[in-house]
């Protein structure tokens, strides 16, 4: 399988090298960055996280990549795609998701990462449309899907706990080709 390595003005979203992993956790195991991701991990919790990653380029042939800042050679976290396997939700759609250190919320680099893979998704890997999924109270994330052009799905919101217990509901936001290459095409 080709390597896979996008760059961006700021970024690159590469594969995983196995010296990237503890520098991934420290930066986002963390509490805040974990808030609406079920918790911060424990090595169980991490070591089958890393697992499901590597299994989703072997199977699919993309994955969320590591995303390291051009810069200084920081790893800010991950951004990519993979296959919907949420239970409940819309198995096998294409979905596009990230997750960055605290330290690199609020300077742009998600949604660069993020329009990165969405690129990728419609124009490497033939996708016809891409979902993003997060729970309502993280607004950053579903703020993060708008600005990107996607729009609300709420006919593929399923019942979740296992993020939010609280508001046991992922919500789901989507856009197709037509809408991505009218925006950025």
């Amino acid at each position: 399988m080709a390597e896979t390595r996008i760059e961006t003005n700021r970024l690159i979203l590469r594969d995983w090298r196995e010296e990237d992993w503890p520098r991934f956790w420290e930066g986002t195991n963390t509490e805040n960055v974990m808030r609406w991701l079920g918790g911060v991990c424990d090595e169980a919790k991490r070591t089958a996280a890393q697992e499901r990653l590597l299994s989703y380029e072997r199977e699919h042939g993309h994955t969320f990549w590591c995303v390291e800042r051009k810069e200084d050679g920081a790893i800010l976290g991950f951004c990519g795609l993979k296959r919907c396997n949420q239970a409940g939700g819309p198995i096998g759609m294409m979905e596009a998701g990230w997750r960055l250190r605290e330290d690199a919320w609020g300077k742009g680099y998600a949604k660069e990462a993020a329009i990165a893979s969405l690129d990728a998704a419609f124009n490497r890997f033939g996708a016809d449309e891409v979902i993003a999924l997060t729970v309502q109270r993280n607004e950053g994330s579903w703020g993060l899907m708008k600005r990107l052009g996607m729009r609300r799905r709420e006919d593929l919101d399923f019942d979740n706990a296992e993020f939010d217990k609280e508001e046991p509901v992922i919500i789901v936001y989507s856009i197709d080709r037509d809408a991505w290459d009218a925006r950025h095409g």
